[in-house]
Parts: structure tokens; C-alpha cells; sequence
């Protein structure tokens, strides 16, 4: 590898690291990070705090406070934006401040506008290289580049099973599959998704809180219970996801066919219900996309169970799967796992990740990427 290129991952990787300062925070918008580099030595950065914010370009120039040096270069994680929003185009923020050299990691997913960026700073004469750690960069916006190309939300469904397939024992048992460094990556990624879903089942069995917990720091994103009878509020003592200091950011997916009583109860509490169709057994997940797009949620998050796994796996409901696997093996028939009746009879049949991720967690493994068959 030559000396330049070298430099050029290094400081992608150092733009890497600021976008990430801005983790989840920047929706609808990407999380962009930007290195002004002088003689080989990094002289300002910054990153894309949050939409209506300035973009990390203008961020990195206004840490800078002053006119790049001559032949200074830029490294942006993406494509600098060529349109008028609501910060102005990053493009003419660059042209005027003189840089030599611009540094892209990935294209604009947009279609409309991919590459034009790139065209306006060539035709002004600054050298562009492009590409430079482009998986890593695209990685980093998921849910942006499905929501600007899609105009639908970012579905994702997260597991944790063991090598045989295993959500639990046959008991129900579950607590753990995998360890506390796998655990704590998931509180990473339930702060990187505007929204967070489960089944019903899992809030009667495991009450859970669906924030993020990192150290002392709690957050909460949007929550999605799918109950299209509305049975969790049929017990005396409520799952705490309607009582705590987050219930209002509580919504309840449901059908016509819930009780007036259990609406009403609902309603009392102040949780939002949104009634969906049915569609093959389930509620209906186009509905529910619809809605999350009408709602300008562009991502969830949804953690599955062994019957919600398998709806989402073989109905080709999620767009990206999240496999936590441990090293452990429940060898029990019995154990809940995932997979209908449908018979398979080729290996031509299965449904397979692509663009894979992988990263290990002290032994347990997540295995991430979009899915498809």
C-alpha cells in the first residue's frame, strides 16, 4: 500500500470515528464526520451533530476559524452534499474555502443526486478521490441511505440464539443466550434506531424496559408493541413500558378485533394505539410501514422472539437481520427455535444474509446484514 493511500484510510477512519460521536442523533439526516488535514497533519474536524445543524464540513471549517492553508485536503464520510437544504450546499462551502484536494469515503445513496457533488468540486478544479473505506462509510448510515432510496423505513430484526437455533430452553428460560458484551452491544444499537419493536409475548414474559442503558446514561427511543388484541393490558400489574417515565413514547399495534374495554384502558393511560389490518395470521407490515413513513420514523429496531422471527424471516417482512449467536448448544427439540412447517426441500430454498458484518463479543458472535432469499 502506497504512503498516500495509507494516509487517506488513516484519516477516513479518523472521520469514521467523529461521525460516530453523533450515534443516532442525526435522523432524518446521515452521520457525516470531516478531517482538514495541512502538510500531513490533521488541523480541524467535526462531525453532523443533528439535523438543522451545521453539516460536518461547515462544522470542521468553523473549527478551523480560518481559510485552509494552500494545498490543505478534506476527508468526509460522504459524498459533500451539492443542494440548498436547510444549511446551504456543502460543495460551495468547500469551492470557497479553497481546499486542493477533497477525500470521499461513500457516494450520495440518493439517486438524484449521487455523484453531482463530485462533478461541481472537479469542475472547480479541486482534486477528488472517492472511495476511500466506502463499505465502512455506507455501513455507517444504514437507515439513512433505505429511508433516502426507499422512502420507507429501515427494518431490522434482532436475535439472540444459540449454535442449534435456540431462542431458550423449553421452559421459556432465557436469561442469558449470550454474555454481557453482546448484551451491551445491543444498547448501542437500540441508540443507534429511532424505534424500537416487540411481540406481545415478550412483554408479558420478560417486562422489559426497551430503553438503553449505557453505564449511568438512559435513553429511550420510540416504542412499538405488536398486540393486535391489546392482551397485554389485561393484567392487574401493567408491563412497565405503560407506567415509567417513558410511557408516552409508547404506541400499541393493534386490530379492530380489540375489546372496547382494553382500548379504553389504553386510552387512560395515554398510549397511543394504532389500529392495523391483519395480512396472513399477523398485523400487516406494509401498514405498518406506512404509517412509521407518515410518522417520519425512518428506522426499527425489532426484537424477536422464535414466532416473530420466523414471521419476519419467511414472510421477507425485515430488510437487515442483527444474529447474535453464543457458543452453546441446547440440543432440545422442544427449545423454541426458529422455522414453520414449510418443508423445505433444497438448499436452494433458504434464506440467506448478504453484505455481511461480522464482530465478537467475548466468544458470542453477531453475524448482521440484509436479508434475502
Amino acid at each position: 500500500m502506497s504512503n498516500l493511500k495509507a494516509n487517506d484510510e488513516r484519516f477516513m477512519r479518523r472521520a469514521l470515528e467523529l461521525a460516530q460521536q453523533a450515534w443516532g442523533q442525526t435522523h432524518p439526516n446521515p452521520m457525516v464526520g470531516a478531517v482538514i488535514v495541512e502538510a500531513g497533519a490533521v488541523v480541524a474536524e467535526g462531525w453532523h451533530a443533528a439535523a438543522g445543524q451545521a453539516h460536518a464540513e461547515v462544522a470542521a471549517l468553523n473549527a478551523l476559524g480560518r481559510k485552509p492553508a494552500a494545498g490543505a485536503s478534506i476527508y468526509v464520510t460522504l459524498e459533500p452534499c451539492s443542494t440548498c437544504g436547510r444549511t446551504g450546499a456543502c460543495t460551495n462551502a468547500l469551492i470557497d474555502a479553497g481546499f486542493a484536494r477533497v477525500v470521499i469515503g461513500a457516494k450520495d445513496p440518493n439517486p438524484e443526486h449521487a455523484g453531482r457533488g463530485l462533478e461541481i468540486l472537479r469542475e472547480a478544479g479541486i482534486e477528488v478521490v472517492e472511495g476511500v473505506l466506502a463499505e465502512e462509510c455506507a455501513d455507517l448510515n444504514l437507515i439513512f441511505n433505505h429511508w433516502i432510496t426507499q422512502r420507507s423505513p429501515f427494518i431490522a430484526a434482532k436475535m439472540a440464539i444459540t449454535l442449534d437455533g435456540k431462542f431458550a430452553a423449553a421452559s421459556g428460560h432465557s436469561k442469558w443466550v449470550t454474555g454481557e458484551a453482546a448484551r451491551a452491544d445491543v444498547m448501542r444499537w437500540r441508540r443507534y434506531f429511532p424505534a424500537i419493536a416487540v411481540s406481545a409475548n415478550t412483554v408479558l414474559k420478560d417486562n422489559p424496559s426497551l430503553s438503553s442503558r449505557i453505564g449511568d446514561d438512559i435513553w429511550c427511543p420510540q416504542r412499538f408493541v405488536f398486540d393486535r388484541t391489546l392482551k397485554t393490558f389485561e393484567a392487574e400489574t401493567l408491563p412497565q413500558i405503560y407506567t415509567d417515565n417513558f410511557a408516552s413514547q409508547t404506541t400499541v399495534l393493534c386490530t379492530d378485533a380489540a375489546s372496547d374495554r382494553l382500548r379504553s384502558r389504553a386510552e387512560d393511560l395515554n398510549i397511543r394505539l394504532w389500529q392495523l389490518p391483519e395480512a396472513k395470521g399477523h398485523l400487516d407490515w406494509l401498514a405498518f410501514r406506512k404509517r412509521c413513513a407518515e410518522a417520519g420514523i425512518c428506522g426499527v429496531y425489532v426484537e424477536v422472539g422464535p414466532r416473530l422471527a420466523t414471521q419476519v424471516i419467511e414472510g421477507g417482512l425485515a430488510d437487515y437481520l442483527f444474529v447474535y449467536q453464543a457458543p452453546k448448544l441446547l440440543s432440545d427439540a422442544s427449545a423454541p427455535g426458529i422455522g414453520s412447517l414449510r418443508n423445505s426441500q433444497s438448499m436452494e430454498e433458504v434464506f440467506a444474509l448478504r453484505d455481511l458484518r461480522q464482530a465478537n463479543f467475548e466468544g458470542d458472535r453477531l453475524i448482521r446484514g440484509f436479508l434475502s432469499k
